[in-house]
């Protein structure tokens, strides 16, 4: 029985050296320029970074990761695996200004994970080299391109010493709420969920074979857990092929993801909600005759709140292209618990359900709570009252607490954290849980997520939760970006908490702002009965969000408090 990720690259590179294991669509287009990698050479480019990494004595510490998009970065995560290195995924700086989010959250994960090695990209470290004088952080770390190390490497290559509880690698929130924390993701936490998504999402031999082993496509980033774990670990852990492309060719053109889907025919694809969003916003006439979506089978959504309007629109939209409801599948995980939690079934449709308290709404079905999914196998989700330390009724909000063998073993080297978050108890069973943070109802065994628990309105008494008045506030006009909304109260003082709503819209909005957000108050009071305190449009990227996408709200309300905002037009009143 495989030991490890490793072991498993070791079969597959036996068995079936040939096959393609990753192709990278360099310019994110079908008919541009695409690199791949065989399972017998990705084998040995692992090998030969292991091989440099142990013949300087680094098993056991930290290395940080810093590649820009492409394959080299798996070989380097391989290779720390295949050595007993902690893998440090990262997110890169770049540009001429060097990313100033992005450099501060490497500093921190230097310091953090007491990185002794840095494996990345000849650019990226060239770039990091040209400014080390400003970065003391990297004084006595050694960087190395890893596609600067030879071939010949790999035959000095050791197997290395793991068990289930050796340390793969840290896995670092993305920081929504507060400073990222590195969890600590165990070679057992990896195959328990590699084994899990493989079961859930219906990754069987036949499946393989009928798709003759396209099993992924996916431009997620694979410096965090979604686009790590699932569409890069699940292919090698099952000797299938995924195709990959840059978050930015996305972003850029999100009719590319669709046009790959069409290309490969993948089983699974995915990706947070907005995703989905901005396919919408840019289909096409053109694009949807040209489109053939009827091999996708599972269409994952999670890692943000899934949106019932989105799926419903989805569906309509897409369905010319052969796209199908069945295909939706809402899921959800955490870092903390290496990824997936819970999951659906292949070819059912997401469960719609009306959050319990959540108050009227203009179009019911638009703004129901979606099912996430059951738990996995040898997984237990329990809803509790974490101030009294009980498991709530089915059916009652409160925190979403889990237990399973894809528990991670906690936060590195912050034992009081680790505490707080993974050693929860209720009071009438002995066993630990992992408090998520976030909150939701269990229904017929289904996990329904309604919001953050630190980002929970309470006005007038009533919570609300921040993600519904952003979706009602989306959903008002066409000139608001998807996705690129964030609500939070301020005091109001004598009127207590009201809610603000911050929006990027595009700058040739400014001459109808006062239209939009009239409409959008109008929006908020119809559906929740609130009346906002203010409405602040602000410039197209502008507000703050974690490296993988999710608003930060609580920065947002700091700037909004500190007049920091990018406003379009005219400062709102204060």
């Amino acid at each position: 029985m495989a030991r490890s990720l490793v072991d498993l690259l070791t079969t597959h590179a036996s068995q079936q050296p040939e096959r393609t294991a990753y192709r990278y669509l360099v310019t994110g287009d079908c008919d541009g320029e695409i690199q791949d990698i065989s399972y017998g050479r990705l084998a040995r480019r692992s090998r030969a970074v292991a091989a440099w990494l142990q013949e300087r004595g680094l098993a056991g510490s930290r290395a940080l990761l810093l590649y820009p998009p492409g394959l080299e970065f798996i070989s380097g995560y391989l290779g720390c695996l295949s050595a007993g290195v902690v893998a440090v995924p990262g997110l890169p700086p770049q540009g001429r200004s060097q990313n100033h989010r992005a450099l501060t959250r490497m500093k921190r994960l230097i310091a953090d994970a007491d990185a002794k090695v840095i494996l990345g990209g000849r650019e990226v470290l060239a770039a990091l080299a040209a400014q080390a004088e400003h970065l003391p952080e990297l004084d006595g770390i050694t960087c190395v391109a890893t596609e600067d190390i030879p071939d010949e490497a790999a035959d000095s290559w050791r197997e290395p010493d793991l068990t289930a509880d050796s340390v793969a690698f840290l896995q670092y929130t993305s920081g929504s709420t507060s400073a990222p924390r590195g969890v600590m993701v165990t070679h057992g936490n990896l195959l328990d969920n590699q084994r899990a998504i493989t079961e859930r999402m219906g990754h069987t031999p036949d499946t393989l074979a009928e798709y003759e082993h396209e099993l992924f496509v996916s431009w997620l980033p694979v410096y965090h857990d979604m686009g790590l774990i699932g569409p890069v670990l699940n292919t090698v852990h099952l000797g299938a092929t995924a195709t990959l492309f840059s978050p930015l060719h996305f972003l850029q053109r999100p009719a590319r993801w669709l046009t790959a889907l069409s290309h490969y025919r993948p089983h699974t694809s995915g990706g947070p909600n907005f995703a989905y969003e901005l396919c919408l916003k840019h289909a096409t006439p053109e694009l949807l005759d040209g489109l053939d979506l009827g091999r996708w089978k599972v269409a994952f959504n999670g890692a943000e709140p899934v949106r019932a309007a989105t799926l419903r629109r989805f569906t309509e939209t897409f369905a010319p292209a052969g796209f199908r409801r069945d295909a939706l599948y809402p899921c959800y995980g955490l870092a903390e618990a290496t990824l997936i939690v819970t999951g659906g079934s292949v070819d059912t449709p997401p469960t719609l359900a009306a959050a319990p308290g959540s108050g009227p709404h203009v179009g019911a079905a638009d703004a129901a709570a979606v099912g996430s999914g059951r738990p996995i196998p040898g997984t237990t989700v329990v809803i509790a009252d974490p101030e009294r330390r009980e498991e709530l009724p089915e059916g009652e909000v409160g925190e979403i607490w889990v237990s399973g063998a894809g528990v991670a073993k906690g936060y590195w080297r912050n034992a009081l954290a680790t505490r707080e978050t993974f050693r929860a108890t209720l009071k009438d069973r002995p066993d630990r849980f992992l408090r998520t943070g976030d909150l939701g109802f269990l229904r017929e065994g289904e996990l329904f997520v309604t919001g953050r628990l630190k980002d929970l309105m309470v006005i007038d008494g009533r919570n609300h939760y921040p993600q519904d008045l952003e979706l009602s506030a989306e959903m008002s006009h066409g000139a608001l970006r998807p996705g690129c909304t964030a609500a939070f109260s301020v005091d109001g003082g004598v009127e207590g908490e009201q809610p603000v709503i911050v929006a990027e819209t595009a700058p040739d909005a400014a001459a109808d702002s006062e239209r939009i957000t009239e409409v959008i108050r109008s929006a908020i009071g119809e559906a929740h009965g609130l009346a906002v305190r203010d409405v602040v449009l602000v410039h197209p990227g502008t507000i703050p969000k974690t490296s993988s996408g999710k608003i930060q709200r609580h920065a947002s309300r700091a700037a909004y408090l500190a007049d920091a905002l990018a406003v379009v037009g005219a400062p709102a009143a204060r």
